[in-house]
């Protein structure tokens, strides 16, 4: 699917959100009261147009970015064709024949660990059960993973080379004070640090496909490999930088100490705060006030980059909703690329935050980037097994990764509960 054809599929979103919109007033303005089935359905609708839409605008991005990469390719110097150095390409070269036959010549397997030597001596070997990826398609690998999952795209992402790896938070901020030109300097006090160490785990994909369509000439492996791998990888990744329980995986926002009502100053660090919406197992009646809340609980630091994250259903909940002046509080964005924004503020759709329940946690609002941490060993490797199942040939890949809250003053919120 090009780029226009995708436009034209945002355009037909926007207009749906707004169909749908309009019979939700149309059936509210009925002197007969609400027809809650209809109603039901109608956010059922709009939860599916939202989720299709972040689809499609994700789509246009990667779209638009393999174009742009692939114009950067033409203009590369290398061997006519393959947008690399020569030592690039036959290292490529040597994996897609390992992919393709199940083993590599002398000399491109001499090349190959000669190459996996040279970039990071704790990749996995052909003798210990695997094969390193080449850093050009690990780099779009990872890529690929920013552009799908939702959380690595907005949280505050650093490469490691152990996971045995500690950040220092700063919690107090150092001490000042004011002086004249001959006074005397008292001793301001020293900031409190906290150590975040994030938890890790080998997260491993099994990307398929049939025999015969390894042996086609022209099968793309390079294209396979990175858009199968990234998307195994990237939802599974996803589910746990929100819910992981740190136990062989990264620990997820929601998975820390149990959330707190009090403020910023009266809370142990480490521990989130949330504005409880004021119903007992529904979104707030006035829900507008209570985004308001979320939204500058946070400081004013915070605030300038915080995004709203929460899935399909809980936007389609907003959608529409309208404050007490008859506006919507979902702004559907006006030009290509731009982000759905509620308070001016973008919106994030994470389809594994939690649905609308009793005690649930369905809407987080903060600076992920300052809230949150991804660490990840840039090792991938990966394997070629044509055994387990007949007639195809899978390759498990796996890499390590971690994460784990940051700063928690960093992120709010909003509980289903009546306080």
């Amino acid at each position: 699917m090009d780029v226009a054809e995708l436009k034209g599929l945002l355009e037909e979103g926007n207009k749906t959100i707004a169909a749908l919109r309009s019979e939700v007033d149309s059936i509210k303005g009925k002197q007969d009261g609400y027809d809650a089935a209809k109603i039901a359905k109608i956010e059922g609708d709009l939860a599916q147009t939202l989720s299709q839409k972040t689809a499609l605008e994700g789509q246009l991005a990667a779209e638009r970015k393999r174009i742009d990469e692939m114009e950067i390719k033409l203009n590369r110097p290398g061997r006519p064709g393959t947008g690399g150095s020569a030592e690039e390409d036959a290292h490529k070269t040597a994996l897609f024949d390992y992919m393709r036959k199940g083993a590599m010549g002398g000399a491109e397997a001499a090349l190959y660990e000669a190459e996996r030597k040279a970039t990071d001596t704790r990749i996995a070997t052909p003798a210990s059960g695997g094969y390193a990826l080449p850093k050009e398609i690990a780099a779009q690998l990872n890529k690929q993973l920013v552009d799908i999952s939702p959380i690595r795209g907005i949280a505050r992402v650093v490469t490691v080379g152990t996971a045995d790896y500690h950040e220092l938070v700063d919690l107090n901020g150092f001490g000042t004070e004011w002086l004249g030109e001959t006074s005397t300097h008292n001793q301001t006090n020293t900031p409190d640090l906290a150590d975040v160490v994030p938890t890790f785990g080998e997260l491993s994909a099994y990307p398929r496909a049939t025999r015969q369509s390894m042996n086609d000439l022209f099968f793309d492996v390079e294209a396979w490999l990175i858009s199968r791998g990234a998307e195994a990888m990237a939802k599974a990744e996803g589910v746990a930088f929100i819910t992981g329980d740190g136990t062989n995986k990264p620990t997820g926002f929601l998975a820390g100490p149990a959330p707190l009502s009090t403020a910023d100053a009266a809370r142990a660090f480490g521990t989130l705060q949330y504005i409880a919406s004021g119903a007992a197992s529904a979104l707030a009646t006035a829900p507008w006030d209570t985004l308001k809340d979320m939204m500058y609980g946070l400081k004013a630091g915070h605030r300038q980059n915080a995004k709203w994250v929460m899935n399909s259903l809980t936007l389609a909940a907003h959608a529409k909703a309208k404050d007490s002046t008859g506006q919507y509080l979902l702004t559907p964005a006006v030009r290509e690329g731009d982000p759905d924004t509620m308070l001016g503020k973008g919106i994030v759709v994470a389809e594994d935050m939690p649905i609308v329940a009793a005690n649930a946690f369905p809407i987080a609002f903060g600076d992920f980037k300052a809230g949150y941490l991804i660490a990840d060993i840039p090792s991938w490797w990966m394997l070629r097994d044509e055994i387990t199942l007949p007639g195809y040939v899978k390759f498990p890949m796996s890499r390590r990764l971690g994460g784990k809250l940051l700063d928690t003053n960093a992120i709010k919120l909003l509980k289903i509960a009546l306080s």
